[in-house]
């Protein structure tokens, strides 16, 4: 019996030790079944009990029964192992699948909610601009009620009024002045911020600089970036200016969700029908009847992408002639649209600008070159003294009479030649040793900025200093510094040598606050 027993265990734990050494490497599938083929071969069994069918005793018999049985019960045991953790792979594969899919359903069922939401919102949206003035015929869910506004009705209900109030018969033309001169404007203007009847409870006080800035940046462009540390009266400034002229300024609080043209003119609501006009479009369509002087703040304006919103705005009043100054509002025209919109298109007024405030914080944005290169820069970082002032009255002004005091002043105070020779050698200069440029559109801003400046009381030293340092040199903080340090002081030396060692302090003060950052 020893010798039956020693060749049944052989085949059994033979095959078992030929799948061990095997493994179940790549290449090796021979092996690999070869050896189960063994542990599971009855015929080898089968063999073995035939060879020794004669030799066995009864009891000898028994024995060799319970070892087979022995046997037989261990590959029981691995096949049902085996098949046990098989089909627990196979269910956790496939109940993975079954979740994905579930989650992708569900998924699915979020996009139709958040697409009925939506549907929902601009419904409300469209309920609240039609009761602004307006009579809505209530419809069932999913009914198209566009149609149920009253036959004629504009949609441009704003505009319509504006263009309502000036057919009123009590309207009367305004009484311009149009005598003042620029500097007796600036004076004037500066005196009563100090103390009007208008607000006598309010007591503002600004430098004579600043007032000069602001009135020579009207004349260059048509948006100016009043910028400084907090408090220092940079909404004030338009604000108090608007009262001056007898026409309030139009105050924009910039948000930071802005993001394009319809946070300045609106969008059209295809549920109402009906255009969602802001307060700015109001206010140029209003602009669009009077001789009057219009002010529109931006406050704020670097809290959002200035780039984004006003980059429309950027580009058309740059336009070199105010025939192409016309925004698309809509794209067709209704027989009951506003008078000055003309088949969908409305034309900007030519006395409107825009002031825009910025504070330069961690909540803020960086203003790009492109904004930089377009308006005028002015800088308010300290607070005027107060000083004693006259009564005075506010003025009606008209842009048309202020435009013409412009291009008086530059006829008058064209820059010298030897000061833009001097500006042509420093374009040079820089190009060599900063790698930066003048460009046309600064040198074309320093010729109207500088003569209406001298106009408003400044010089025209003065006057190439601020805008040598605030539309060019400010350029210089995109440069890395700390391998320019030499070059700044040779062009501190530069200006003195060529403009005066008294002269171009700004220019100089700025660099050398520069400098010390690196």
């Amino acid at each position: 019996m020893g010798k039956f027993l020693q060749d049944v265990l052989k085949i059994f734990f033979g095959g078992w030790l030929g799948l061990i050494y095997s493994g179940p490497e790549v290449g090796n599938y021979g092996g690999l079944f070869g050896s189960l083929r063994q542990i599971f071969g009855v015929d080898k069994y089968i063999a073995v009990f035939n060879a020794y069918s004669g030799k066995l005793s009864t009891g000898q018999w028994v024995g060799a029964s319970f070892v087979i049985l022995i046997i037989v019960l261990v590959l029981v045991a691995v096949v049902w192992v085996a098949v046990y953790f098989s089909v627990r792979f196979f269910r956790r594969v496939l109940g993975s699948k079954i979740t994905n899919q579930d989650l992708i359903d569900e998924i699915n069922n979020l996009k139709r909610e958040l697409v009925r939401t939506t549907r929902e919102k601009d419904r409300i949206l469209g309920m609240k601009v039609a009761y602004q003035g307006y009579d809505v015929i209530e419809g069932e869910e999913g009914e198209d009620t566009s149609s149920a506004k009253k036959e004629g009705e504009s949609r441009f209900y704003k505009l319509t009024e504006v263009d309502y109030h000036y057919t009123l018969p009590d309207i009367f033309t305004v009484p311009y002045d149009r005598e003042i001169s620029l500097d007796a404007l600036c004076d004037r203007f500066r005196f009563y911020a100090a103390n009007n009847p208008d607000r006598p409870w309010r007591k503002l006080y600004y430098e004579p600089k600043i007032i000069r800035l602001f009135f020579a940046g009207l004349a260059t462009t048509r948006l100016i970036i009043l910028q400084g540390i907090s408090g220092t009266g940079k909404t004030s400034l338009p604000e108090c200016i608007g009262h001056f002229l007898t026409n309030p300024t139009t105050i924009a609080s910039v948000q930071p969700s802005w993001r394009d043209r319809t946070e300045i003119f609106g969008y059209f609501n295809e549920f109402t029908k009906r255009f969602n006009e802001t307060e700015v479009l109001r206010a140029m369509y209003d602009a669009t009847y009077t001789e009057s002087v219009y002010l529109t703040v931006l406050d704020e304006m670097n809290i959002a992408r200035v780039e984004y919103y006003f980059a429309e705005m950027l580009s058309i009043l740059e336009m070199p002639s105010r025939e192409q100054w016309v925004v698309d509002l809509v794209p067709s025209g209704w027989p009951s649209d506003p008078k000055n919109v003309h088949k969908g298109r409305f034309r900007l007024p030519e006395n409107m600008w825009f002031v825009g405030t910025a504070n330069n914080d961690d909540s803020t944005f960086a203003i790009s070159d492109k904004v930089y290169d377009r308006g005028m820069p002015i800088n308010i970082n300290t607070k005027a003294q107060p000083f004693d002032a006259p009564l005075t009255e506010s003025l009606n002004l008209s842009y048309k009479h202020l435009e013409e005091m412009f291009a008086q002043a530059q006829r008058d105070h064209k820059v010298s030649d030897e000061n833009l020779k001097r500006f042509e050698e420093m374009d040079n200069y820089v190009i060599e040793h900063f790698r930066l440029a003048f460009g046309n559109r600064i040198v074309k801003q320093l010729r109207e900025f500088v003569p209406v400046y001298v106009a408003c009381g400044g010089t025209e030293i003065d006057g190439l200093d601020y805008v040598l340092c605030n539309k060019i040199l400010r350029k210089f903080e995109s440069l890395n510094l700390a391998y320019i340090r030499d070059e700044v002081d040779d062009y501190i030396q530069y200006l003195s040598d060529n403009f005066g060692e008294e002269n171009m302090q700004e220019c100089k003060e700025y660099l050398k606050r520069l400098k010390k950052l690196f």
